[in-house]
């Protein structure tokens, strides 16, 4: 809800954050190396497999970095 909120004050009528979920995670596996887990990671998604869930237990802060800041200049001129 918070970023559906932050998308509207931004003034940008007809996005929608399913929609910039969905573009990040094409533009993360067409353009970058950036693993699968790390992207879903970047994106906050759970890890549904609950056996997964209980041995992971990093952030993979710099994992995630990396991408979101390519994504940065990309999102921003698109």
């Amino acid at each position: 809800m918070a970023m559906a909120m932050q998308v509207r004050r931004l003034g940008y009528n007809g996005i929608t954050v399913h929609g910039l979920r969905s573009t990040f995670r094409n533009w993360a596996s067409e353009q970058t190396s950036t693993s699968h887990e790390t992207s879903e990671h970047a994106l906050a998604h759970r890890i549904n497999d609950k056996a997964e869930a209980a041995y992971r237990r990093g952030n993979q802060l710099e994992e995630r970095r990396l991408p979101l800041q390519d994504w940065e200049p990309f999102a921003s001129t698109s």
